[in-house]
């Protein structure tokens, strides 16, 4: 970790993202850098540049939250990268639940492991799998109890061959994690496993340090290839389990489509629900 800190290094990421013409500033001069300038932030945001190169540089690490509020916009964040930045900055959201050991409950895995033909698991807040139905793991090997969903994107051989756009979905994986922690990235299980990746994947050292965040919930479309049952277009959902840091990812298809009857094929080949364990 810099001495910049999360909130520093959060800063600088987003602002070498917003060019001048984002933002209305006419782009005069050579530019050694990507993005804007920290003089032109700091004027956007109406703050002294002194302040801001504080705050970047991690000299100061307590701005107010109208400040964060006024950097946030400057910087043209959503709403959700909005959030995660008033966490880095100290102003979380009163009431967060304590920690707690990422055990699934009990009703999840019943209600999980029951479905036949839909395809469903349940993440924690480092991406580890810790529970998936029979035709989820039938879908794809990556979506079984143990696999670290961010270590198989990068690391792992089978997710070119799965999705026909493994580079959106690396991005999206880092964002969600990035969703996931919060301002907690000196989690010593966070910092091991960003150490493997940075040095493994060139690509999610790119990715980290673009320090993008996305809901924890939220859905859209993703196109497996399939060994046996060839392509399926399936819709997920991704769920947050109430009083937990773990996520549910259910997947199914357009009713009636090539991908359903497909799904069902899949599903009939894989053994009954009542042998799970």
């Amino acid at each position: 970790m810099s001495t910049a800190g999360p909130l520093g290094e959060y800063l600088r990421a987003r602002r070498e993202l917003v060019g001048p013409g984002d933002v209305g500033l006419p782009a005069r001069g050579r530019r050694r850098v990507p993005g804007l300038r920290r003089e032109e932030l700091a004027l956007l945001a109406g703050i002294s540049a002194d302040y801001y190169l504080r705050l970047e540089q991690g000299r100061d690490r307590n701005p107010s939250a109208q400040v964060l509020e006024a950097l946030a916009r400057a910087l043209l964040l959503d709403t959700e990268a909005t959030a995660h930045l008033r966490r880095l900055g100290g102003h979380a959201p009163a009431g967060r639940p304590a920690r707690r050991p990422e055990r699934v409950p009990v009703g999840i895995r019943q209600l999980v492991g029951s479905w036949a033909e839909t395809p469903a698991f349940v993440h924690g807040r480092h991406l580890d799998v810790l529970f998936a139905n029979r035709i989820a793991t039938a879908l794809t090997p990556i979506y079984r109890v143990g696999v670290n969903l961010l270590r198989e994107v990068f690391l792992g051989p089978r997710v070119p061959a799965l999705y026909p756009a493994p580079e959106a979905v690396a991005a999206s994986a880092v964002a969600g994690l990035r969703a996931q922690v919060g301002a907690e990235v000196d989690d010593p299980r966070l910092t091991e496993l960003v150490d493997e990746l940075t040095a493994g994947s060139e690509l999610f050292r790119r990715l980290w340090a673009r320090h993008d965040v996305t809901a924890r919930a939220g859905g859209g479309l993703r196109v497996f290839h399939h060994p046996q049952v060839g392509e399926l277009e399936l819709r997920y959902e991704k769920l947050t389990i109430s009083g937990t840091t773990q996520s549910l990812v259910v997947y199914h298809a357009e009713p009636g489509s090539p991908s359903a009857r497909s799904l069902a094929r899949l599903g009939n080949a894989v053994p009954p629900p009542e042998a799970d364990g």
